[in-house]
């Protein structure tokens, strides 16, 4: 069983807000996800490039946009790279209010 790693206090993390929590990097260029966002469809999106992840599964559901958006079969690479290489996901706790990654 993996450690828990706090995160921050519950008051200071509204729903949407994406901090840093142990290592979590786009796929494309290895963009810290801490940056990101999450938008109306629950998918966490790289704030380098825009790629969006599944919170549920990790997969890329939408590869890099942008200029590599126009690169034939780049979206559809990264997406099968993530089935293979999901971004990890762990649950998230609150205690005493304060909010935990991992268990």
């Amino acid at each position: 069983m993996s450690a828990q790693q706090r995160v921050g206090a519950a008051a200071d993390l509204p729903p949407g807000k994406v901090v840093g929590a142990g290592r979590r990097r786009c796929r494309h260029l290895g963009a810290d996800l801490a940056g990101g966002s999450v938008d109306a469809n629950g998918c966490l999106v790289c704030p380098w490039h825009h790629s969006a992840y599944d919170v549920g599964t990790g997969r890329m559901v939408r590869g890099p946009q942008g200029i590599f958006a126009r690169v034939p079969g780049l979206d559809f690479g990264y997406r099968m790279l993530t089935r293979v290489l999901p971004l990890g996901r762990a649950p998230v706790t609150e205690r005493d209010g304060d909010l935990y990654v991992g268990g």
